[in-house]
């Protein structure tokens, strides 16, 4: 089968395109046949190298085939397979301790860790959801769920996380405010967001509004911006950005919840949860949610799409596809 292996860390030019040999099923797995698969932020910090992921594998990726979300059709099962059969549609997240793998043709998953996909949904749409769609949900309940009528703010909102953040904020009745850059505004209107900052115009720590979730995907601010823009009991998680912030907010965090009731600080993440997906599945079926899919590459083009990804110009999601067509 082709895959695009990654043997050391690097740019996106350490990638290779290789035949290498289908992997065989072990008893409790299946063997799935990679319709689509998409790009996370957290694919790319593995591919760099950066400081957390070295903490777990200090000097080459833990696994030479990257990816983990996935969307395909089940090809071969193992002898203590005891549901799944050939031909059924799965979607997934193959986040460690899963294995990862998703950027090649096939890939052994875990009878356990198999979600059906919906009807509903082509390949393309399922796997664009099942890691920024539940990173969105679960930090949009994980400390304090969401209510009907509070101010969220999502920074960061034009890509993957953000734009599943900003659906999934107006679903459960929030008054949502989204800031990214100018190009990606008109985007988030259409995808629900009240109100748009561009972040190079406008600075919304000081712009005097108080927020009672601040959703940061982009972390880049000290956590005294962050607490002025929060409301008196208002909670600010950051998702990703900046680890010298990541690292302030660790620190200073519990200080600041001493000295007061809002909160700063780190959200929780389950992947590939089920009752998760089952409901974004249930939401896009009822047209709550849609994921918006900005460019699609082919698998041997995967090198390039990382590098749009780490451009920051992407909108939404980046999707890989095994069907060979051409970029948007």
């Amino acid at each position: 089968m082709k895959a695009v292996v990654c043997t050391k860390y690097g740019s996106p030019d350490v990638l290779q395109l290789k035949e290498v040999e289908t992997p065989a099923p072990k008893e409790d797995e299946v063997l799935v046949r990679v319709h689509a698969a998409s790009l996370n932020a957290a694919d790319l910090e593995t591919l760099r190298g950066d400081s957390v992921v070295r903490m777990a594998s200090p000097l080459k990726p833990m696994y030479k085939i990257l990816g983990t979300d996935v969307a395909g059709r089940i090809e071969r099962v193992g002898g203590s397979v005891k549901q799944s059969q050939p031909g059924d549609e799965i979607w997934g997240d193959l986040s460690f301790p899963l294995g990862f793998g998703t950027l090649a043709e096939y890939v052994c998953i875990p009878e356990h860790a198999l979600r059906l996909k919906p009807a509903s949904m082509d390949f393309e749409e399922a796997a664009a959801i099942p890691t920024a769609g539940v990173v969105a949900l679960q930090h949009l309940r994980c400390k304090r769920p969401v209510q009907p009528g509070q101010k969220v703010l999502i920074n960061g909102a034009g890509g993957s996380v953000g734009t599943f953040a900003v659906q999934l904020a107006k679903h459960f009745g929030a008054q949502v405010t989204a800031v990214d850059s100018a190009d990606k505004l008109d985007m988030l209107r259409s995808i629900g967001a009240d109100q748009v900052i561009d972040y190079r115009q406008e600075d919304f720590t000081t712009s005097g509004q108080r927020y009672d979730l601040i959703l940061d995907v982009v972390a880049s601010r000290s956590v005294f911006d962050y607490r002025r823009a929060l409301s008196p009991d208002g909670i600010c998680l950051l998702v990703g950005g900046s680890m010298a912030v990541v690292f302030q907010a660790l620190l200073l965090g519990p200080l600041i919840r001493r000295t007061g009731r809002r909160q700063i600080g780190l959200g929780t993440w389950e992947p590939n949860k089920k009752e998760d997906l089952n409901l974004l599945g249930e939401l896009f079926e009822a047209g709550k949610i849609v994921p918006v899919i900005n460019k699609r590459y082919p698998l041997h083009e995967v090198p390039e799409a990382f590098r749009y990804l780490a451009s920051g110009q992407h909108q939404g999601k980046v999707v890989i596809t095994m069907e060979g067509k051409q970029v948007d």
